[in-house]
């Protein structure tokens, strides 16, 4: 907060001083909020929808393959299960 005040007392001193025009204010205040944003995007490792979409995609994609490759997996099982049966019945 305290660099925040320290920011608008030079701003407002240079204003006084003639320093700084209305358009000079607005494009350095326009400067320091896309600074700010684009700091707390980084921060939060934000992507963009392009990036979030593909990747709902590709997941999309690998929860199918999973309960493709399960649904293998359960009737491999239950064919060794009716082999493993048969050849009890055979021996027993």
């Amino acid at each position: 907060m305290e660099k925040y005040n320290n920011f608008l007392r030079n701003i407002t001193e240079l204003i006084e001083k003639g320093l700084f025009t209305s358009k000079e204010l607005q494009k350095e205040v326009q400067n320091a909020f896309k600074f700010k944003v684009e700091r707390m995007i980084n921060e939060f490792n934000l992507v963009s929808r392009e990036e979030f979409e593909v990747q709902k995609k590709i997941i999309a994609k690998l929860q199918k393959d999973i309960i493709q490759i399960k649904k293998k997996k359960n009737l491999e099982k239950k064919n060794l299960l009716k082999i493993l049966t048969k050849l009890l019945k055979i021996s027993g």
